[in-house]
């Protein structure tokens, strides 16, 4: 593993132990040239995913890119990162078992507006606002009305 700090790839593991919901190891490293020391993670990929655009263009499925757009959905709200991930656990796993190698974006926007229904009123909003390309506060009245109104059905 190569050190983020100063690019050596002379690194040693010095803890590893399962995460708290057992999807990935958490290793714990130390470079030994600039004395640094970061975490990594290690989890099981079933298959390569490959995810198809609205446009029709394929790109390789990121993780980290679901990470971060969740995280933005969920900033400076009481959400517990624990439940987050998990989530996001939940999300990939679905993707891999699914059977399909390439996956529509669609199909990721609404595990991932399931997903933070469930966890995150507020959050969920934030999602489908980018999600489903508000350009006008109409559009947030209207989908809030729609929330508003399968809440209380």
């Amino acid at each position: 593993m190569r050190c983020p700090f100063c690019s050596s790839d002379e690194t040693q593991v010095k803890d590893s132990r399962p995460t708290e919901d057992n999807t990935a190891i958490r290793r714990r490293r130390a470079c030994a040239t600039c004395g640094a020391r970061f975490t990594t993670f290690e989890r099981v990929q079933l298959r390569e995913l490959t995810v198809v655009k609205k446009d029709g263009q394929r790109t390789p499925f990121e993780r980290e890119k679901l990470e971060r757009s969740v995280s933005i959905a969920t900033r400076k709200r009481p959400v517990d990162p624990d439940r987050i991930d998990r989530m996001i656990n939940g999300i990939v796993r679905q993707l891999e078992s699914s059977g399909d190698q390439e996956i529509p974006s669609d199909k990721i926007g609404e595990l991932v507006m399931e997903g933070l229904a469930a966890l995150d009123s507020v959050s969920y909003v934030r999602f489908a606002s980018v999600y489903r390309d508000f350009r006008e506060a109409k559009d947030f009245e209207e989908f809030i009305g729609e929330l508003s109104t399968n809440v209380t059905s």
